[in-house]
Formats: structure tokens, sequence, C-alpha cells
């Protein structure tokens, strides 16, 4: 991949890619520069066949500290001559990128992640408030250090929550959870986002990478690319689904074609072995 200014991007002989936010002079904190880049990694990794799964972390004690407030100008990167698109519109907005009207920042980069067919692991090292945890909420798994701390502190900053945010998070923890949150803006521990679930384990800080790292192996070495891929779409859309019948057509369809696979053939001789 191209050289970045903001992140750093590796591929391992297992394709196991890990991607840093590396600005930790600024505790990694987002600008347009890194939304920029961000979009475009997950953009270029969806179609990136030497990558299996995406661990995503930050450099030095922060995962990431939210927008970068110091910028001149807009600080969250909106450009104040053009409206926001319409919401009569947003039929046509399912597919990245997005470019009608103005944009959200933060949500140009959630939907990027949201629509590349890849595995996407958090291992959020440090403290990890406004677009720094919203970043996170369309990555499949959160690994978090006991040293994150973290925040939707948007309230706080007179603005509302962004990135899509208010669709991930309340299907990720449920609504009351999410309320709380939201509504106090306060800045919490690794442990409590762990009993709220938005984290699936608190490791110590240096065990980390190394267990965020494991857990992409164990999808690489073990599932087929495909199959990851098809399950990863099958659960997120169907979140919104009305009743099960939906689930079980979007089954019917996947198991018929993934069923007659050389990945199939492969997996039940496996098992009979």
């Amino acid at each position: 991949m191209t050289d970045w200014e903001t992140l750093s991007w590796s591929v391992d002989d297992d394709g196991i890619a890990t991607l840093t936010l590396d600005r930790p002079e600024a505790l990694n904190a987002f600008d347009v520069t890194m939304a920029r880049e961000l979009e475009r990694v997950f953009l270029d990794a969806a179609h990136d066949d030497s990558v299996r799964a995406i661990v995503v972390t930050g450099a030095g004690r922060a995962f990431c500290a939210g927008m970068d407030l110091s910028a001149t100008g807009n600080v969250f990167g909106l450009d104040e001559s053009i409206l926001p698109t319409p919401t009569e519109l947003r039929d046509h907005l399912t597919e990245a990128p997005y470019h009608d009207g103005v944009r959200d920042t933060g949500g140009r980069v959630t939907l990027a992640i949201h629509a590349c067919p890849k595995p996407v692991i958090a291992a959020i090292n440090g403290p990890a408030v406004g677009f720094g945890i919203t970043l996170t909420l369309p990555m499949d798994i959160r690994l978090a250090s006991s040293a994150a701390r973290i925040g939707f502190v948007f309230a706080r900053r007179g603005v509302v929550p962004e990135a899509a945010s208010t669709w991930f998070l309340p299907r990720l923890v449920g609504i009351s959870q999410a309320a709380e949150w939201v509504y106090t803006g306060r800045v919490f521990s690794a442990e409590e986002a762990l009993a709220g679930r938005l984290v699936s384990r608190v490791v110590a800080p240096e065990a980390l990478l190394p267990a965020a790292h494991h857990l992409a192996r164990e999808i690489a070495d073990n599932s087929s690319a495909i199959s990851v891929t098809l399950a990863r779409q099958m659960m997120w859309k169907l979140l919104g689904a009305d009743h099960p019948i939906e689930a079980h057509l979007l089954d019917s369809q996947g198991m018929f074609w993934t069923g007659r696979s050389a990945d199939a053939r492969e997996g039940i001789a496996a098992f009979l072995d």
C-alpha cells in the first residue's frame, strides 16, 4: 500500500494486517488527513487478497484522543459552504465513497470500515474518546488494555455523536447503556466498557497486541475467507431485520452456494479426518 502520513500499515506472512494510528505526539488525534487515509486504507484492503484480517491500534500511549481540536478552520473537517445531504437521498448512499453534499468526516471512515469484507479487530491500547471510540464501532471485535479510558464526550463539546455511532452503539450495547454513556459524556474505564459489552476482553497492556493478533490468526488459520466475509455481511445486515424469516432466506442462499464450494469440501474432509 501507499506510504501514509498519519498511519502505519504492515501485513505479516499469515495475512494479518496491523493498522496503527500514528500521530503519537498528538495522542493520535483525528484530522482530515487521517480521515482521508483511513477511508482509503479500508477501501484498498477490501480488494487485497493478501489480507485476511485487520488489527487496528494506536502508537504510543493513546489509541485516539478524538478530533484534533487544534486544527484551523472547521475542526470537524466540514466545508461550511456546502449543506448536508438531504435525507431523501439516503437510499442512494448505500455504498462508499460518499460525495453528495457535505458528509460527516468520521462517518465516511466508519462506513468504509463497515463496507470492508475483512474481519476487523480493535486493540484499544489507551485513551479512546470521541471519534477515538466511534471509530471502533463498525469493527467486529474490540479488545481493550486495562489502561484504556473511553468516552462518548460529544454532549460535553456541544455537538452530537458522529461517525454513524447512533446506529452502531445501541445495536452493540443496547439503548439504555448507549444513552447513559452518550448523555453524560463521561470518560469511563475499560472494566466498565467490558461490563457494558462494548469490548469483549480486557487484558494487561503488554498482552493486548499479542491477544489481538492471536485472535486474528485463529480466524485466518482455521476459517474460510469466503465464509467469514459472508457471515460478517449477514450478521450486520440482519441486525435490522423484522423477522427471522429474513435470516432464513439469506441463510438458504448462502448455504446453497457455499455448500457446493471447494472450501466446504475441504472443511468436511478435515472434520471427518
